[in-house]
């Protein structure tokens, strides 16, 4: 029986990790968020600062924060100058009861760390604070978040709940169509954007919030570098690459740029004017109607990034006509001459970038190399995931003929790889042993497996293309009104999931077998046996479960603690 975790615990109460009631968990704290919201919208100050009161001491927000940060996010294996790292259901516990009992809190310096950049030449600075800080963002994070989800404007889709890359990408599909007038763009790249915004400038946009001091702390906290002996280094500006609550306070910085460069709509969400603008956090794309319109939106920018402290990098931004073409978020957006097909004249592509196709082939061939000796299983667990991973993200452009490019390359790849591994045999015996109709849905005796356990390498070009639906206006998950929108947005991920898992996930609708919350909310996902193979369990449908990775480890840990009991 599962223990019924209250959405605000008295002070001193005993938290059992392993018998927390996720779904009532989560339920609460998204109530909350609706909540403020609401208020927002409706213009309630004071409502919604008595409301953020409450999420700061929600015992849910703390029990939820503590999940994100030490069991979902990237970073949870990485420690900040503490050198705390927190694995165990019992220190998870202890974390919790810390959070809600700790008074005042102090911010502490973040860990300071250098990782390539995407060109692979320069590095870039990522500050880890430490793992008390980033719960207490994830906690604040979630009483600042749904205020400003009320106001973002409709054309930024950075890092924000239930938008993506690919809704920018459709955006700026829309946009760029060959039979509409902006086929001028401002490629525009922000010169250090999280590392220069100015903190009073940012505290000021955030008005009166009741953790408010506490972001300053953050602001201000500096970072230590080095090796055995920190230094000390302050911070003057920027936020910290690599916090939880960073990522929100820049697209607070960058609110209200659509209004600075004049960009209008009418009621139906429709944009009206010379102007358009596609925002992803800090990188964002301007569209107009002329050259010279483009080169006075380019100082429009320019002046309205100087009063937050930041500033264009003057080498990579650029003013081009779509039929240049330009890259965007990993895609390249272009018009092509097509004068018998298209009424216009153009038509619009919007493919792979040849740069995000170098990066997969680079990230391959070092894989293919570290690999060498290994055994063929562990080969086909290494690359699966990256090439699913880029065809899935790519799968929403023009990308057939590129997946077809890069299924060519892995098979020579895969050929040097039997070549080393075997280098007496013969073409004959590569065949019989190597490549074979792996794939039952398939005709296909070309794909590249291992016969022993049936398993195979992913061909690109099984993917189909699958065009991305736009999100709608101003839409987000904190909008009470709009529930159903979102479970039907929600279950189009499951066309993401590998074959064996679509069809649990389908007869699941989408949601996790244990809490009931949604699959998508970015934690690994586990198939459970609901009879144990140990007590002849087989793997039929009706004996599989689509569960979450933590949720399953709650089963299991719950059927143990039973078993001793008894």
């Amino acid at each position: 029986m599962r223990v019924q975790s209250p959405a605000n615990g008295t002070e001193g109460h005993s938290n059992a990790w392993n018998a927390v009631n996720w779904r009532k968990v989560e339920r609460n704290v998204r109530n909350l968020r609706q909540r403020i919201f609401r208020a927002s919208k409706e213009g309630d100050h004071r409502k919604v600062r008595s409301l953020q009161k409450l999420m700061l001491r929600s015992y849910a927000n703390a029990l939820l924060s503590v999940r994100r940060v030490t069991q979902v996010n990237m970073g949870k294996n990485t420690p900040g100058v503490d050198k705390l790292v927190v694995k165990t259901p019992e220190t998870r516990s202890e974390l919790v009861d810390q959070m809600r009992n700790y008074q005042p809190w102090k911010a502490k310096p973040a860990r300071r760390v250098y990782i390539p950049k995407a060109g692979g030449k320069k590095l870039r600075p990522l500050s880890i604070p430490t793992i008390h800080d980033r719960v207490m963002q994830a906690i604040v994070k979630n009483a600042l978040e749904p205020y400003w989800e009320a106001r973002f404007e409709p054309a930024s889709y950075g890092f924000r709940p239930g938008r993506s890359c690919h809704d920018a990408i459709v955006k700026t599909h829309l946009i760029s169509c060959p039979n509409r007038r902006k086929k001028w763009v401002l490629d525009a790249d922000i010169e250090g954007a999280f590392d220069n915004i100015d903190h009073e400038k940012l505290l000021e946009i955030i008005g009166p919030f009741p953790a408010r001091e506490l972001i300053r702390q953050w602001l201000k906290a500096g970072y230590m570098e080095g090796e055995g002996t920190f230094l000390l280094q302050r911070t003057e500006t920027g936020t910290a690459q690599g916090g939880v609550i960073s990522p929100l306070l820049a697209n607070i910085a960058l609110h209200g740029l659509e209004r600075a460069l004049g960009v209008r709509y009418d009621n139906a969400g429709t944009i009206r004017g010379p102007r358009a603008v596609v925002r992803y956090a800090d990188d964002f794309v301007v569209f107009c109607e002329s050259k010279e319109d483009t080169e006075a939106a380019r100082r429009d920018v320019k002046d309205w990034l100087a009063t937050r402290g930041l500033r264009l990098s003057e080498a990579k931004t650029r003013t081009v006509h779509l039929t240049e073409g330009f890259d965007f978020l990993g895609f390249n957006i272009r018009h092509y001459r097509a004068p018998k097909t298209a009424r216009s004249g153009y038509k619009l592509l919007i493919k792979p970038s040849k740069e995000s196709v170098r990066k997969l082939k680079e990230r391959l061939r070092q894989e293919w190399m570290k690999l060498k000796g290994c055994n063929i299983i562990a080969l086909l667990k290494k690359l699966n995931p990256i090439l699913r991973g880029w065809a899935n993200y790519f799968r929403i452009g023009v990308s057939k003929e590129i997946f077809s490019a890069i299924d060519r390359w892995m098979f020579q790849r895969c050929v040097r790889y039997v070549k080393f591994s075997h280098p007496k045999k013969s073409w004959r015996w590569y065949c019989s042993k190597y490549w074979g109709k792996f794939n039952p849905q398939r005709d296909d005796r070309w794909v590249f497996g291992d016969k022993g356990t049936g398993g195979y390498l992913l061909r690109l070009g099984w993917i189909s293309i699958k065009r991305h639906v736009l999100v709608k206006g101003r839409a987000s998950p904190d909008d009470p009104t709009l529930k159903e929108y979102w479970l039907k947005r929600q279950k189009r991920k499951i066309h993401d999931l590998p074959t064996k898992l679509k069809s649990l996930a389908r007869s699941q609708k989408g949601l996790c077998a244990h809490c009931k919350t949604t699959l998508f909310n970015g934690e690994e996902l586990h198939k459970h046996h609901y009879r144990p193979k140990s007590e002849g369990g087989t793997e039929e449908h009706t004996n599989l479960r689509l569960v979450h990775l933590f949720c399953h480890q709650q089963i299991h840990k719950t059927k143990r603690v039973a078993k001793d009991a008894v």
